[in-house]
Protein backbone atom coordinates (compact mmCIF):
# COMPACT_ATOMS: atom_id res chain seq x y z
CA UNK A 1 0.00 0.00 0.00
CA UNK A 2 1.05 3.73 -0.72
CA UNK A 3 0.00 6.57 1.32
CA UNK A 4 1.51 9.60 0.26
CA UNK A 5 0.77 12.70 2.89
CA UNK A 6 0.99 16.22 1.87
CA UNK A 7 1.85 19.00 4.54
CA UNK A 8 3.36 22.27 5.15
CA UNK A 9 5.63 20.80 8.02
CA UNK A 10 7.09 17.14 6.94
CA UNK A 11 9.48 17.14 9.91
CA UNK A 12 6.49 16.12 12.28
CA UNK A 13 6.11 12.40 10.62
CA UNK A 14 9.62 11.58 12.20
CA UNK A 15 7.16 8.79 14.24
CA UNK A 16 6.01 7.20 11.52
CA UNK A 17 9.64 5.89 10.85
CA UNK A 18 9.33 4.31 14.50
CA UNK A 19 7.98 1.22 15.63
CA UNK A 20 5.45 -1.21 13.84
CA UNK A 21 4.72 1.12 11.02
CA UNK A 22 8.23 2.12 11.07
CA UNK A 23 9.27 -1.51 10.20
CA UNK A 24 6.48 -2.91 8.00
CA UNK A 25 7.93 0.78 5.71
CA UNK A 26 11.21 -0.87 6.07
CA UNK A 27 10.07 -3.86 4.91
CA UNK A 28 8.14 -2.77 1.97
CA UNK A 29 4.74 -3.75 3.22
CA UNK A 30 3.60 0.17 3.18
CA UNK A 31 5.33 2.31 1.11
CA UNK A 32 5.08 6.49 2.76
CA UNK A 33 5.76 9.10 1.10
CA UNK A 34 5.64 12.63 3.39
CA UNK A 35 5.49 15.51 0.27
CA UNK A 36 5.98 19.02 1.31
CA UNK A 37 3.83 21.48 -0.06
CA UNK A 38 5.90 24.32 0.00
CA UNK A 39 7.90 22.77 -2.71
CA UNK A 40 5.41 23.32 -5.35
CA UNK A 41 4.53 26.72 -4.20
CA UNK A 42 4.93 29.41 -6.93
CA UNK A 43 5.64 32.02 -5.02
CA UNK A 44 9.33 33.44 -5.01
CA UNK A 45 8.99 33.20 -0.89
CA UNK A 46 7.30 29.59 -1.28
CA UNK A 47 4.42 31.52 0.33
CA UNK A 48 1.77 29.11 1.10
CA UNK A 49 -1.32 30.90 2.79
CA UNK A 50 -3.24 34.33 2.69
CA UNK A 51 -5.52 36.51 4.76
CA UNK A 52 -9.28 34.96 4.12
CA UNK A 53 -11.69 36.87 1.62
CA UNK A 54 -14.35 38.61 3.77
CA UNK A 55 -11.68 39.20 6.95
CA UNK A 56 -11.38 37.08 10.03
CA UNK A 57 -8.61 36.03 12.06
CA UNK A 58 -5.56 34.07 10.73
CA UNK A 59 -4.68 32.80 7.45
CA UNK A 60 -5.88 29.85 4.74
CA UNK A 61 -3.82 27.96 2.58
CA UNK A 62 -3.72 28.78 -0.71
CA UNK A 63 -5.30 26.55 -3.86
CA UNK A 64 -2.09 27.13 -6.38
CA UNK A 65 0.33 24.70 -4.32
CA UNK A 66 -1.81 22.27 -3.23
CA UNK A 67 -3.28 21.51 -6.66
CA UNK A 68 0.32 21.65 -8.17
CA UNK A 69 1.31 18.76 -5.56
CA UNK A 70 -1.75 16.52 -5.88
CA UNK A 71 -1.38 17.05 -9.94
CA UNK A 72 2.43 16.23 -9.56
CA UNK A 73 2.17 13.04 -7.22
CA UNK A 74 -0.93 11.49 -8.23
CA UNK A 75 -1.72 12.92 -12.19
CA UNK A 76 -3.87 9.87 -13.28
CA UNK A 77 -6.15 10.38 -9.57
CA UNK A 78 -5.59 6.81 -8.86
CA UNK A 79 -5.32 7.52 -4.89
CA UNK A 80 -8.47 7.77 -2.86
CA UNK A 81 -7.50 11.75 -1.62
CA UNK A 82 -8.25 12.68 1.59
CA UNK A 83 -8.90 15.72 3.55
CA UNK A 84 -8.24 15.38 7.37
CA UNK A 85 -10.63 18.19 8.67
CA UNK A 86 -12.91 18.75 11.77
CA UNK A 87 -15.78 18.92 9.22
CA UNK A 88 -15.76 15.46 7.97
CA UNK A 89 -16.72 12.16 8.73
CA UNK A 90 -15.77 11.13 12.25
CA UNK A 91 -12.87 7.87 11.51
CA UNK A 92 -13.95 4.55 12.55
CA UNK A 93 -12.61 1.45 12.83
CA UNK A 94 -14.80 0.19 9.72
CA UNK A 95 -13.81 2.79 7.83
CA UNK A 96 -9.99 1.94 8.49
CA UNK A 97 -10.25 -1.60 7.32
CA UNK A 98 -12.31 -0.22 4.23
CA UNK A 99 -9.23 2.18 2.77
CA UNK A 100 -6.51 -0.67 3.71
CA UNK A 101 -8.44 -2.33 0.61
CA UNK A 102 -6.92 0.37 -1.25
CA UNK A 103 -3.54 0.27 -3.17
CA UNK A 104 -3.05 4.29 -2.66
CA UNK A 105 -4.37 7.07 -0.70
CA UNK A 106 -3.18 10.43 -0.38
CA UNK A 107 -3.82 12.64 2.83
CA UNK A 108 -3.83 16.67 2.43
CA UNK A 109 -3.34 17.85 6.07
CA UNK A 110 -4.58 21.49 6.33
CA UNK A 111 -3.34 24.12 8.83
CA UNK A 112 -4.00 27.43 10.11
CA UNK A 113 -7.56 28.50 9.45
CA UNK A 114 -8.57 25.63 6.90
CA UNK A 115 -7.57 25.15 3.04
CA UNK A 116 -9.41 27.16 0.02
CA UNK A 117 -13.00 25.46 -0.69
CA UNK A 118 -12.15 25.51 -4.31
CA UNK A 119 -9.00 23.60 -4.24
CA UNK A 120 -11.20 20.58 -1.82
CA UNK A 121 -13.85 20.75 -4.75
CA UNK A 122 -11.66 20.20 -7.56
CA UNK A 123 -9.08 17.57 -5.84
CA UNK A 124 -10.25 16.29 -2.74
CA UNK A 125 -13.02 12.84 -2.69
CA UNK A 126 -13.64 13.20 0.55
CA UNK A 127 -13.14 14.76 4.30
CA UNK A 128 -12.17 12.74 7.43
CA UNK A 129 -12.07 13.91 10.62
CA UNK A 130 -10.84 12.12 13.66
CA UNK A 131 -13.36 13.67 16.55
CA UNK A 132 -15.35 16.52 17.10
CA UNK A 133 -13.01 18.94 18.06
CA UNK A 134 -9.96 21.24 16.41
CA UNK A 135 -6.38 20.88 16.45
CA UNK A 136 -3.92 23.18 15.17
CA UNK A 137 -3.30 21.17 11.64
CA UNK A 138 -4.29 17.89 10.03
CA UNK A 139 -0.82 16.28 10.73
CA UNK A 140 -1.67 14.61 13.62
CA UNK A 141 -5.39 13.14 12.84
CA UNK A 142 -3.21 11.94 9.45
CA UNK A 143 -0.83 10.24 11.74
CA UNK A 144 -3.45 8.64 13.05
CA UNK A 145 -5.68 7.39 10.05
CA UNK A 146 -2.15 6.03 8.36
CA UNK A 147 -1.24 3.98 11.61
CA UNK A 148 -4.91 2.42 11.91
CA UNK A 149 -5.01 2.26 7.99
CA UNK A 150 -1.98 0.12 8.19
CA UNK A 151 -2.38 -2.11 10.82
CA UNK A 152 -4.85 -3.72 8.06
CA UNK A 153 -2.19 -4.24 5.59
CA UNK A 154 -0.92 -8.16 5.00
CA UNK A 155 2.13 -8.62 6.84
CA UNK A 156 2.28 -5.67 9.08
CA UNK A 157 0.47 -7.17 12.39
CA UNK A 158 -0.22 -11.33 12.83
CA UNK A 159 -3.59 -11.75 11.55
CA UNK A 160 -4.80 -13.25 15.34
CA UNK A 161 -3.97 -9.49 16.39
CA UNK A 162 -6.89 -7.94 14.63
CA UNK A 163 -9.58 -10.40 15.69
CA UNK A 164 -10.24 -9.94 19.27
CA UNK A 165 -9.32 -6.11 19.10
CA UNK A 166 -11.71 -3.16 20.44
CA UNK A 167 -14.15 -2.48 17.93
CA UNK A 168 -13.70 -5.83 15.90
CA UNK A 169 -17.18 -6.85 16.49
CA UNK A 170 -18.91 -3.33 17.54
CA UNK A 171 -17.77 -3.70 21.38
CA UNK A 172 -14.64 -3.45 23.47
CA UNK A 173 -11.80 -5.73 23.88
CA UNK A 174 -11.45 -7.33 27.13
CA UNK A 175 -8.74 -6.91 29.89
CA UNK A 176 -5.94 -8.09 29.01
CA UNK A 177 -2.86 -9.41 32.06
CA UNK A 178 0.55 -10.52 31.76
CA UNK A 179 3.71 -11.38 34.09
CA UNK A 180 3.77 -11.74 36.83
CA UNK A 181 0.75 -13.81 37.91
CA UNK A 182 0.33 -11.50 41.25
CA UNK A 183 0.81 -7.56 41.26
CA UNK A 184 0.53 -5.85 44.52
CA UNK A 185 -1.20 -8.56 45.93
CA UNK A 186 -3.58 -8.91 43.12
CA UNK A 187 -3.82 -11.88 41.41
CA UNK A 188 -4.31 -12.72 37.18
CA UNK A 189 -8.18 -14.14 36.90
CA UNK A 190 -7.80 -17.44 37.98
CA UNK A 191 -9.80 -18.48 34.25
CA UNK A 192 -7.04 -17.26 32.45
CA UNK A 193 -4.66 -19.43 34.14
CA UNK A 194 -6.61 -22.82 33.96
CA UNK A 195 -6.04 -23.68 30.18
CA UNK A 196 -9.96 -24.23 29.26
CA UNK A 197 -9.81 -22.61 26.46
CA UNK A 198 -13.56 -22.62 26.22
CA UNK A 199 -14.07 -20.83 29.54
CA UNK A 200 -11.64 -18.67 28.43
CA UNK A 201 -13.18 -17.22 25.32
CA UNK A 202 -16.54 -17.01 27.34
CA UNK A 203 -15.15 -14.89 30.10
CA UNK A 204 -13.35 -12.55 27.46
CA UNK A 205 -16.78 -12.46 25.58
CA UNK A 206 -18.46 -11.62 29.12
CA UNK A 207 -15.44 -9.08 30.57
CA UNK A 208 -15.92 -7.56 26.89
CA UNK A 209 -19.18 -7.06 27.36
CA UNK A 210 -18.95 -5.53 30.84
CA UNK A 211 -16.69 -2.91 29.59
CA UNK A 212 -18.52 -1.92 26.51
CA UNK A 213 -21.44 -1.44 28.87
CA UNK A 214 -19.53 0.76 31.39
CA UNK A 215 -17.00 2.46 29.25
CA UNK A 216 -19.24 2.92 25.98
CA UNK A 217 -22.79 2.18 25.95
CA UNK A 218 -23.12 3.68 23.28
CA UNK A 219 -21.80 0.91 21.51
CA UNK A 220 -24.37 -1.07 22.09
CA UNK A 221 -27.73 1.09 21.06
CA UNK A 222 -29.44 -0.94 18.50
CA UNK A 223 -28.62 -4.22 19.43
Amino acid sequence: MKITILTLFPEMFAPLASSIIGRAAESGKININIVNIRDYSQDKHLKCDDYPFGGGAGMVMMPQPIASAISAVDPEHVARRIYMSPKGRVFSQQKAFELSALDDILLLCGHYEGVDQRVLDMYIDEEISIGDYVLTGGELPAMVVCDAVARYVDGVLAAGSLVDESFADGGLEYPQYTRPAVFNGVSVPDVLLSGDHAKIAKWRREEGLKLTKKLRPDLLQGK
